[in-house]
């Protein structure tokens, strides 16, 4: 055994004696489902007994409350506001929690569509919300530092529209990790809007499309985090660099008990949303030059 990776397994066996058992952690607070882990049956036309269509969040908010999940994060755009009373009235008595997910205003003439939307989101009962930034994989949209540098800009312009909206009815919308930023150009871009109310939705594997260790992307990023997206990842080598894709959560790569941890020791009313996407592995072409452009 080489020296570096009895240091791991030493390491690993200490954090495992160390830190609380993943079912212990949720056993009073059960972790949530993020509608992307049902990408086959949100709004699907395929007719199923089984297996039926998720039309709303009410439906999703059945099923989760079905199979003994704590909650959901899902969509809040164009919510009505007697839907958004009617998504209160059963997630209370499902004793449920509720996270949204909104893009955040791109111009001024964005802002009063995404109040409204905020405000119905918190009729529903919602406290956190969570956003993206950028409309792709960094890898695969930008091909210049300049064209990167345009949207990271629009980003902080994005966000500045958006705080006093969060700030006035008291909602956290919290930035993803989402193969978009590196982690300290993150931490960087939340600093600048300098708001209590603007955070991050820590994602537990996104980053490695970055070849970033997730391990310090939770460790820099969950100071900040309002919410999560919990995922374990496997890898496998291809011509262009590596295949990337969510597995069954204890198959992967990820120490998750370790990162539960620093998240509920940074934010102990943290949520943890499991997203286990099924689709086929995404390619991180990072053997190739427009990869590093």
């Amino acid at each position: 055994m080489q020296r570096r990776e009895f240091l791991q397994k030493s390491s690993a066996a200490a954090w495992a004696f160390a830190l609380p058992n993943p079912s212990e952690l949720f056993k009073e607070n059960p972790m949530g489902l993020l509608v992307y882990s049902y990408g086959a049956r949100w709004n699907s036309k395929t007719e199923s007994k089984k297996y039926p269509a998720f039309t709303n969040a009410i439906d999703l908010l059945e099923h989760t409350s079905k199979i003994g999940a704590g909650g959901i994060q899902v969509g809040i755009n164009n919510w009505t506001k007697d839907f958004a009373k009617k998504v209160r009235e059963r997630r209370e008595k499902l004793g449920l929690y509720l996270e949204g997910s909104l893009g955040a205003p791109h111009t001024k003439e964005d802002v009063v569509k995404f109040e409204q939307d905020i405000i119905n989101a918190k009729e529903a009962g919602v406290q956190v919300v969570r956003t993206v930034c950028s409309s792709g994989r960094r890898y695969e949209i930008f091909h210049s530092r300049q064209a990167f540098d345009e949207a990271y800009n629009q980003a902080i312009t994005s966000l500045q529209l958006a705080e006093p909206i969060l700030r006035k009815h008291k909602i956290k919308l919290g930035v993803e990790n989402h193969k978009d930023w590196r982690t300290d150009e993150h931490v960087e871009l939340i600093k600048k809007i300098d708001s209590e109310w603007i955070g991050i939705t820590l994602d537990f594997g996104n980053n490695i499309a970055l070849l970033e260790d997730p391990m310090h992307v939770v460790e820099t990023l969950a100071p900040y985090a309002f919410t999560t997206h919990v995922k374990d990842m496997g890898v496998e080598e291809y011509n262009d660099g590596f295949l990337l894709s969510e597995v069954p959560l204890g198959k992967g790569t990820n120490t998750l008990p370790k990162m539960l941890a620093i998240c509920k020791q940074h934010n102990p009313s943290i949520r943890f949303n499991l997203e286990l996407i099924t689709r086929d592995p995404l390619g991180i072409p990072c053997l190739k030059d427009d990869y590093w452009s």
